[in-house]
């Protein structure tokens, strides 16, 4: 029997146990990790490695896109930023632009920032 990497496997508990937005909130936590890598690496000139990491924080875009839920008319709104994002990322891949990646990761914080607070009123039940 092969022994797990014991760090895999709390990633993949930890996953595997969280709710619906303990789910979009690791999400966007991965998207501004793998901004801030893409920013470093156009930084240090490695162009694969911010190709790369850009490429990552788009799939994660697209894939919050693709999961809202259109029946609530806030989901639009989500769905404008998550457009906004997705094309500002291609001019910042196709440019390798660090202003322009830094610029995403401001509204990924915005939105990350917002959602835990959705998390935590709704945890509090809505009694502030």
């Amino acid at each position: 029997m092969a022994v797990q990497n014991p760090y895999a496997q709390y990633t993949n508990n930890k996953i595997m146990t969280a709710t619906p937005g303990e789910l979009t909130l690791m999400l966007y936590e991965g998207a501004i990790k793998f901004c801030n890598i893409g920013i470093a690496a156009i930084e240090e000139a490695d162009i694969q490695k911010a190709h790369t990491n850009i490429i990552k924080v788009q799939k994660i875009i697209d894939y919050l896109r693709q999961t809202l839920d259109m029946k609530y008319p806030v989901a639009k709104d989500f769905d404008n930023i998550y457009s906004y994002l997705s094309h500002r990322l291609v001019e910042a891949n196709i440019k390798k632009d660090k202003e322009i990646l830094e610029e995403i990761n401001t509204h990924l914080r915005s939105v990350r920032d917002n959602w835990k607070e959705v998390m935590r009123v709704a945890k509090d039940g809505g009694n502030e």
